[in-house]
């Protein structure tokens, strides 16, 4: 049910007090999305380069091409149940927020369970090593995907800690899983590794919130939430079927190993990469405490916030650049060579998408579906037209620097629409409104 008008009040504070206490609760809640992160992150970094080792670059192209697929699924997943979780239930009621996580977790386990039987339907139809891993993503997506859930709902709780210990768990399960698929020797083995010990990460999720999914409550959660839900869910899917698209079409015009170089650079600016997803868990929810509290600060808060993680892209990329060849060798394998041509543009391509979390993190927060919307269709647009272009102008080398001009295009439309949409809520201020 939503209300208007609702209210809260609190002891008074000493002068002063208040707004360092929240500060101090800010950065608390911001670390333990970068620690929780930093731990999912090293998990990934350390399974990417523990199968291309293993396997090679072709098969590694092959395992990321079910790591891609595996994004897009987690994206359908984040715009029906989590986003809108986070964007209305974060500082909400022990209460609200405990039978809002059991319909959204039961949303992202039906999710998983629905796309799963459809990967095990597709799998024997595409055959050889790619059919068996999108086989076993099926198997798995479940697991997967109530696993993310739980870490969103932590951080919408502002429990970030709980977050951060259920990665750990699901990278201490990782190591034996690991070990079991290298004696395998086969990709379809570390994608069943991979989601097993997800599924071990998700079972221990229900303990740590003692909450149930509800699967019988996901059609109520989309009916309630599907002003959000389904704008969300073509904003997500935008962003991670366009980085499916370019891996497929990349896969196409240069062959399957441009596919596994694209992802061995990505492995490279893996560090970066938990940073950014890291305060991408808890920034919409940041900016949303920022808009009920002090709201004339939103637009500093997401240019400090885009401008920090842009900055730090370029500083993590032009480090890379002075690493030896035999350190990057000792690192990813015969994968290095290829990856390594690929740093500059990747690094500015990270550096441009990071500049525009900070506008998106801001939309979220103001509940603006519509124009965050429209500037996901046109980045990922320019994603694809650049990455696809790109290859077929001058193959990996050339996907990698098209996708970085297009990101950067992108970034500039998201602060547009900021810019315009702060306007407008400063024009037309609205009560504040709470979900519960």
């Amino acid at each position: 049910m939503t209300t208007g008008g609702e209210q809260t009040t609190a002891p008074a504070a000493p002068a002063g007090h208040a707004p360092r206490t929240a500060k101090r609760a800010m950065v608390g809640r911001l670390s333990w999305g970068l620690a929780d992160q930093a731990a999912s992150s090293l998990s990934n970094f350390v399974v990417g380069i523990y199968v291309a080792r293993s396997l090679g670059l072709t098969a590694f192209g092959v395992f990321s091409l079910a790591w891609v697929t595996y994004g897009v699924v987690l994206s359908v997943s984040r715009g029906l149940a989590t986003d809108p979780l986070v964007v209305r239930f974060s500082g909400v009621s022990d209460a609200s927020w405990r039978a809002a996580v059991a319909r959204s977790s039961g949303t992202a386990l039906g999710v998983g369970a629905a796309i799963g039987v459809a990967c095990l339907a597709v799998g024997p139809a595409l055959g050889g090593d790619v059919g068996s891993a999108f086989a076993c993503l099926g198997v798995v997506l479940p697991g997967l995907l109530l696993q993310d859930a739980w870490r969103y709902a932590f951080f919408a709780a502002g429990t970030g800690r709980k977050a951060f210990v259920n990665d750990l768990v699901w990278g201490v399960a990782l190591v034996p899983a690991m070990v079991l698929a290298a004696r395998v020797g086969s990709v379809a083995a570390f994608v069943l590794a991979w989601g097993a010990s997800a599924a071990v990460a998700a079972a221990y999720g229900a303990l740590q919130s003692g909450i149930r999914p509800r699967l019988t409550g996901a059609r109520e959660w989309l009916r309630e939430h599907r002003d959000l839900g389904y704008r969300y869910l073509v904003e997500n899917v935008s962003t991670s079927g366009a980085s499916q698209l370019r891996a497929y079409g990349l896969g196409a015009i240069v062959g399957v190993g441009a596919v596994g170089a694209v992802r061995g650079a990505e492995l490279l600016l893996g560090p970066f990469m938990a940073v950014l997803m890291g305060l991408s868990l808890v920034t919409v929810a940041e900016a949303a405490r920022v808009l009920r509290r002090t709201p004339h600060r939103l637009g500093t808060f997401c240019l400090l916030l885009g401008g920090g993680q842009a900055v730090a892209a370029l500083l993590w990329g032009a480090a890379l650049l002075l690493v030896p060849d035999r350190v990057g060798e000792l690192v990813l394998g015969g994968v290095w060579s290829s990856a390594s041509q690929l740093i500059v543009p990747a690094a500015l391509g990270v550096a441009g998408a990071g500049l525009g979390t900070g506008a998106a993190a801001g939309l979220r927060a103001l509940a603006a579906a519509r124009r965050s919307l429209r500037c996901q269709l046109f980045a990922s647009t320019c994603y694809v037209i650049g990455g696809l272009g790109g290859a077929a102008v001058a193959g990996t080398v050339g996907s990698a620097w098209g996708v970085a001009a297009a990101t950067v295009c992108g970034s500039a439309v998201w602060w547009l629409q900021l810019r315009s949409a702060l306007r407008e809520r400063h024009q037309n201020p609205i009560p504040e409104v709470r979900t519960s």
